[in-house]
């Protein structure tokens, strides 16, 4: 008897120490995910600053600018939650932006060009919220990419070539109803 007291309290001492050694891994592992997590947004934060700091060296921003724009890519997990599919959101429209400079900054030739977009990204600032509260999942998702449409440089040719498309089919669509309606009333 006192054997299988004594190999039952074996058992249940090796059963707690596995417990023990499967909960510490299991605690590290999300410690550890939690770190990778941190240190890619702090990577995505470190990478969107630097390249508005190249920005406002390029005479694109002013320096003093640097923090308000910088507030995009700091206050997103103000009100989201930190998890894999937010992260990848952060990432892609913080390169969405950056890409967007780039090339509208690639296109501008002449020092007026420049101070066009200059200006373009000082009503795109304007638009920005003030308070971290407002940077939440609607202003990422809706408003922000429609701002950064605002960076993006439209010709004077451009908006004049979607004009004429529009009349061309807003008469195209007057003739087709024209005709329809001698054709019904024959019937």
């Amino acid at each position: 008897m006192s054997y299988i007291v004594f190999l039952a309290l074996l058992l249940l001492i090796t059963l707690l120490g596995c417990y023990w050694v499967v909960e510490s891994n299991r605690r590290k592992a999300i410690e550890a995910e939690k770190k990778r997590f941190n240190q890619r947004v702090k990577e995505i934060n470190n990478d969107f600053k630097n390249k508005l700091i190249d920005f406002s060296e390029g005479k694109i921003i002013r320096p003093k600018n640097i923090s308000r724009l910088n507030m995009i890519t700091s206050n997103y997990f103000v009100v989201q939650a930190h998890n894999e599919e937010n992260l990848t959101y952060l990432e892609f429209i913080s390169d969405l932006l950056i890409n967007t400079i780039i090339m509208e900054a690639s296109k501008a030739q002449s020092p007026e060009e420049i101070d066009q977009l200059a200006d373009r990204l000082q009503y795109f600032m304007a638009e920005l919220p003030y308070n971290g509260i407002e940077y939440n999942k609607a202003f990422y998702q809706e408003a922000l990419p429609s701002l950064i449409e605002v960076i993006k440089y439209q010709s004077p040719t451009d908006l004049q070539d979607d004009q004429p498309l529009a009349q061309s089919t807003q008469a195209t669509n007057e003739s087709v109803q024209e005709n329809q309606l001698p054709e019904l009333s024959k019937a």
